[in-house]
């Protein structure tokens, strides 16, 4: 197996971490709970791992999305959004190197939604600490956090395997990384 990206590999992840950005700014849904960002995060993080296979795409479609953020300015905190979409990403791909190919495609994305979903909640607990708030308090959000975060991108993973089934059968995708186990 190569280790770079072929075309069509780049093309996938630019198209997922564009329409990321996009649908995060055209949807600006205020629903007062936090962590329904993790919801479009985690299915095009896992989409894009679905479609290309290779470990790292959730790294650069992370990253990616936080500079089509900041570029278009969507969102706050300026260049620091780049670690919003980014440290997710790496989380998961981090996580991958230790699961890819031992579970089924479903348990592989809500691992992964989980490991994205802490390392999402550990960059609120992190910020909340360097703005003095004390430990208990920090860490009770971060807990309050990464159950309603994880409750969205739990979801998200369990769609992910249905769309990669269909976009497979309709010969969207150039090869299967799907195993049914």
């Amino acid at each position: 197996m190569k280790s770079s990206f072929e075309l069509q590999d780049a093309l996938f992840i630019g198209f997922c971490a564009t329409l990321l950005v996009v649908l995060k700014s055209m949807l600006r849904l205020k629903l007062g709970l936090s962590g329904h960002s993790m919801f479009l995060m985690t299915f095009f993080y896992l989409i894009c791992y679905g479609a290309v296979g290779k470990v790292g795409c959730i790294t650069v479609c992370g990253l990616l999305a936080g500079l089509v953020a900041m570029l278009l300015s969507v969102g706050k905190g300026g260049p620091l959004i780049i670690i919003k979409f980014g440290l997710p990403a790496m989380a998961m791909d981090l996580a991958l190197l230790l699961i890819a190919g031992v579970f089924s495609i479903r348990w592989q994305s809500i691992i992964l939604a989980l490991v994205g979903c802490i390392a999402w909640a550990g960059k609120g607990w992190v910020g909340n600490l360097l703005v003095g708030m004390s430990g208990q308090v920090a860490l009770a959000k971060f807990g309050l956090n990464f159950i309603q975060g994880s409750v969205f991108a739990v979801t998200a993973a369990l769609i992910v395997p249905a769309v990669l089934k269909q976009l497979y059968a309709h010969d969207l995708l150039h090869r299967s990384h799907l195993n049914n186990k």
